[in-house]
């Protein structure tokens, strides 16, 4: 007999395995079905994208302060070593570690995890088809969609994962390239290039646009990329990239300017196509049951998140929005809470972002050139690091906070931030703008001293123009 559920999820991401265990603590009876050939729930995020990243982004760090900033300190080494084995070595455990976990969460609410591929075969019909052939057919009362994204190809390239390599493939590269170009100048090319920078290759980043993270802040984005010239990588802005021809152990990598123009080409040992991510819908019956996509493939969704068939939703990446782990999060419980019955809801006001290279960025909110394009009265106060007693203390100044305020009601829009741990900080700008609250909320608020907080309270006081220590 076919086994029967309350809620059956499709896809172990962030989005799914959250939602698996949101309507399991609401009493619904749970399946999550997750294809990975590993049977390693956690979705793209704890496997080959968020948690690995941040292992290397972390352990690179490190060598190149143990290489280069610790004798500032009076910590002097001597025979320093990169052991590339032992540093993939330890992101595996980060990762295997916390996908583990997901299995204990699971046994905990009583959720039953599935492992093959879940298709739709029917309103309230999943089939699985499983890794020895065998198909089983499941009955669910809701199915959610959580099948995430996965790396948008670029055309005519191929991509190997040995020398052009996507995210995943830059994870687990077996040895430092000499020279790394990345196709792309948006947050997943710079945080894997800044990892391999650190390890010692030279890194060229291509972009098609005239300027890195696209849809940030400007001026946060100017100054970031300034900052990662200082550091020694290469941009080429305002280039597209033609073509990628093997040679050897390495590539040839032709560009040429964005507009046209004529054509060079890069040396490279190691080719980063970083370019974005597409919504993963293929082979899920959507079509069976009428589910459309749209013209760039994401699922449409109505605000309960239900499909244009009763009883499936979706969430996460297959829907529009950022692509981000917690965005899907906060949809995984508010779908949850919506099939129990209850009201959910997510303020999409309130999604923070953060690039997690070193120093880090994060913002929150929007950005001056919306507030412009919409005509909206604004006020901004910022606060440089270089005037933060802990910034200044620890010799990591770069950056700035940047709060946005209504002109009016004083009422917080946007904060954007870039220096070493804002993407701790930004948590506490996201919670007063939750509350609709105001600069002055902020700049009131006692922050301990010394910390790297008492730059949003400046940049906070800076809206009403007191600010004090700069």
């Amino acid at each position: 007999m076919s086994q029967s559920f309350d809620v059956v999820v499709i896809g172990g991401g962030p989005g799914g395995y959250n939602a698996a265990i949101r309507a399991a603590q609401l009493g619904l009876s749970t399946a999550c079905i997750e294809k990975r050939e590993t049977g390693r729930f956690g979705g793209t995020c704890l496997n080959v994208g968020c948690i690995p990243s941040k292992a290397l982004l972390h352990a690179s760090e490190a060598y190149e302060g143990a290489d280069k900033h610790f004798a500032d300190l009076g910590v002097k080494i001597k025979g320093l070593e990169l052991d590339l084995n032992a540093m993939l070595k330890q992101k595996d455990d980060a990762v295997t570690g916390l996908t583990d976990g997901i299995q204990f969460l699971f046994k905990k609410n009583k959720i039953t995890p599935i492992n093959g591929w879940g298709q739709i075969s029917a309103p309230g019909k999943v089939s699985v088809k499983k890794d020895d052939g065998s198909t089983e057919e499941i009955s669910a009362k809701n199915i959610i969609i959580a099948t995430g994204s996965e790396v948008m190809p670029l055309p005519g390239v191929e991509i190997d994962e040995k020398l052009v390599v996507s995210s995943t493939g830059a994870l687990s590269l077996p040895k430092v390239p000499e020279h790394m170009v990345v196709v792309g100048g948006g947050i997943i090319g710079l945080e894997l290039g800044s990892v391999w920078r650190r390890l010692g290759a030279k890194v060229t980043v291509v972009e098609f646009l005239d300027r890195i993270t696209p849809g940030m802040d400007g001026e946060l984005s100017k100054q970031f990329m300034r900052i990662l010239k200082k550091q020694g990588m290469d941009f080429m802005l305002s280039t597209k990239v033609t073509g990628v021809e093997k040679s050897g152990k390495g590539a040839k990598v032709t560009v040429e300017p964005a507009k046209g123009g004529e054509a060079t080409v890069l040396e490279a040992d190691a080719v980063l196509v970083a370019i974005g991510r597409r919504p993963f819908t293929e082979n899920l019956g959507l079509e069976k049951v009428g589910i459309k996509t749209n013209n760039r493939g994401f699922i449409e969704v109505n605000d309960h998140y239900e499909t244009g068939v009763k009883g499936i939703y979706a969430i996460g990446d297959v829907t529009p929005g950022p692509m981000l782990a917690h965005k899907a999060e906060d949809e995984a419980v508010a779908v949850a809470e919506i099939i129990a019955g209850k009201p959910g809801h997510v303020n999409y006001n309130v999604i923070p972002g953060v690039v997690y290279t070193d120093p880090e960025v994060a913002t929150v909110g929007k950005t001056e050139e919306e507030l412009k394009e919409e005509g909206r009265k604004y006020k901004v106060g910022k606060f440089p690091f270089m005037a933060n007693s802990r910034a200044k203390t620890n010799h990591q100044t770069d950056g700035f906070v940047k709060v946005l305020a209504d002109a009016v009601t004083d009422e917080v829009l946007g904060v954007h931030m870039i220096g070493t741990g804002v993407g701790e900080m930004i948590a506490e700008a996201c919670l007063v703008m939750e509350f609709g609250g105001s600069s002055e909320d902020i700049a009131r608020t006692c922050h301990p001293h010394p910390t790297r907080t008492e730059a949003l309270r400046q940049a906070a006081m800076g809206v009403e123009g007191w600010t004090m220590q700069a």
